[in-house]
């Protein structure tokens, strides 16, 4: 219970940690871009603001915006792409620049840029939700495949009465020419009869009032307030919550094995073997997971009690990271728990070679989980990805040319792990060796030979070669010949073949697969006599023991007959006296 307790204690720390770094780090780039930007003074602003409401009208009724030429400079407030839009607004809405937030609205004349603003700023409050980064375009020609207009982009909703009012970009042209991105007319006009029905949300319901006067880290303190309660009550929840269900499990599970065991048992109508297994699922797993249910629904929690649009973009952007490192824990921790018992089974089954690639895919699954989390991460901080991945593409290329050979015995390693033509243990016969296979790594294979050396060789190569496994055999084929002089009779050769074809059949040792005696081969001095069997064995050497017993009884009953062995010949050459003479006449005369 302490470390529970403790557990929920440090993870509570963070999310707070998390939730006021989020605050200060918007406020840092909200000053950032601010001093980037520059932007003119407010009574300028609201001078142009006519002429840009008119501008903005025109190229909306025009029908042949897309055919202009683009102008080469980019826009100073970012509203070249649907990205750099909603990311200005959210800033200019954070810096509480009224007039500057109205630059990115598509204005009607006579339209006060304050009033529209506030009224934007109070219905997103109530129920607006605006796509991440990553899911905004930022092309500027913006998101081609939403089946909408090629001027019109689509980058949120506001929930109204069940239904969901879409936030849309549009297109149009400035009088320098340049083509911006602004929220369109069309969403504007439905604002104000969302906010003339728009009910009092629960922070504002349920808030203190003086706290909305004051700012931290350019945040309301109520809406920092709201969103750090709604933080710890919804990670208490989940995580208490998932300890329930696991301990519920932990206890259920058993039963419901037993109670299908009987099941089974009926069934059957004979004995089952009984097998009662804990419960698959650790312990460990319950932080990390109730740390990603927290970031998921924490935002949605944001936008049901009411928290402020700006407060809620700062803090979702890295509730996504948290929700992305809180995945990575937990993938950690099944793969871990995976490869154990996945160790534990081949120790079981004594499948030693499966250990060090058991390790190896941990290893592997664990990176490619990291590197999908720094993707996304990444992604959510708002660097651009498509240069990111194209770099990893090269990179990933060049190494994979620089380590073919590795690569090579690594995929070699899994294809012999995978197809098993031998295992740790078995005796086999490859190339132009044969030994007992010691160890089967993730580069290369180690087999004992017969002479007690140790053959290593590259599991690229090993895979590829024809590798004859004898322990894999299910019999040993018994073949031997007897060589019998033809002194013997025939009618005595044609019984002892039918006597002892009938003892291999019979004998203890031989199975029903194969069992014959046969004539193979008339020479001029013997019968070549074949001896044909299977042993069933378990390995070469129980097979030698039998071969012995066998091939003994065998000699035997051959000596129940008047037949000899046949015994290798020797030919002696007597040369006649005359020719040994001239051969010593010969070698006098060269002396």
């Amino acid at each position: 219970m302490r470390r529970h307790l403790l557990n929920l204690f440090l993870c509570i720390s963070l999310l707070l940690l998390i939730d006021i770094f989020a605050i200060e780090l918007g406020m840092v780039h909200s000053q950032a871009y601010a001093e980037v930007i520059k932007p003119a003074p407010i009574s300028a602003l609201a001078k142009n603001d006519n002429k840009q409401s008119e501008q903005n009208a025109q190229g909306e009724q025009s029908d042949n915006l897309q055919k202009q030429p683009l102008a080469n400079l980019p826009d100073t407030y970012g509203r070249d792409t649907p990205r750099g839009a909603v990311q200005g607004f959210m800033r200019a809405l954070t810096d509480d620049d009224i007039f500057m937030a109205g630059s990115y609205l598509q204005l009607n004349q006579g339209d006060n840029p304050a009033t529209v603003v506030r009224e934007f700023k109070k219905a997103l409050d109530a129920g607006g939700r605006l796509q991440t980064d990553m899911q905004l375009s930022n092309d500027a020609q913006g998101n081609l495949d939403d089946n909408l207009p090629a001027r019109f982009d689509e980058v949120g909703d506001i929930t109204y009465k069940g239904n969901k009012i879409p936030v849309k970009l549009i297109h149009v042209q400035d009088k320098n020419g340049n083509m911006l991105w602004l929220f369109s007319n069309d969403t504007l006009k439905t604002i104000p009869e969302i906010v003339a029905n728009a009910r009092p949300t629960l922070v504002e319901q349920y808030g203190v009032d003086k706290l909305s006067k004051f700012k931290l880290f350019g945040m309301h303190l109520s809406d920092m307030t709201a969103v750090l309660v709604l933080t710890v009550l919804n990670f208490a929840f989940m995580y208490v919550s998932l300890w329930l269900l696991y301990f519920f499990l932990k206890l259920v599970y058993p039963r419901l094995q037993e109670h299908l065991w009987r099941i089974e048992q009926k069934r059957k109508g004979t004995k089952v073997k009984k097998s009662i297994k804990v419960l698959p699922i650790k312990e460990n797993i319950i932080l990390p997971l109730a740390l990603v249910f927290t970031s998921i629904l924490l935002p949605e929690i944001l936008v049901w009690t009411g928290v402020s649009m700006t407060m809620r973009e700062q803090v979702s952007r890295y509730l996504d990271i948290l929700a992305w490192v809180a995945m990575t824990w937990l993938m950690f921790r099944l793969i871990d728990t995976t490869s154990i018992q996945a160790e534990q089974i081949s120790y079981k089954y004594k499948r030693v070679e499966q250990i060090a690639i058991i390790g190896l895919i941990r290893r592997m699954a664990k990176m490619t989980v990291v590197m999908f989390a720094m993707i996304f991460i990444f992604g959510n901080l708002g660097f651009d990805l498509t240069t990111g991945i194209a770099t990893l593409g090269i990179g990933g290329l060049a190494l994979a040319l620089g380590a073919q050979k590795t690569i090579e015995n690594l995929v070699g390693s899994l294809v012999v792990v995978a197809d098993q033509p031998v295992r740790v243990g078995d005796y086999c016969k490859f190339g132009n060796y044969d030994g007992i296979v010691m160890d089967i790594g993730i580069r290369s294979t180690r087999v004992r030979t017969l002479e007690r050396s140790v053959v290593t060789i590259p599991n690229g190569d090993f895979a590829s070669m024809q590798i004859e496994n004898f322990t894999a055999k299910d019999m040993f084929r018994f073949q031997h010949k007897l060589f019998l002089k033809r002194t013997a009779k025939i009618d005595v050769i044609h019984q002892m073949i039918r006597e002892l074809d009938k003892f291999l059949n019979e004998h203890y040792l031989t199975n029903k697969v194969w069992n014959q005696m046969s004539i193979c081969e008339l020479r001029q001095d013997c019968y070549v006599l074949n001896c044909q069997a299977y042993i069933d064995a378990n390995g070469m050497a129980e097979f030698f023991d039998k071969q012995n017993v066998v091939l003994i009884d065998l000699l035997k009953e051959v000596e129940k007959y008047d037949v000899e062995h046949a015994l290798p010949t020797q030919q002696l050459v007597v040369e006649e006296e005359k020719t040994v003479n001239r051969r010593n006449k010969k070698k006098r005369r060269k002396k």
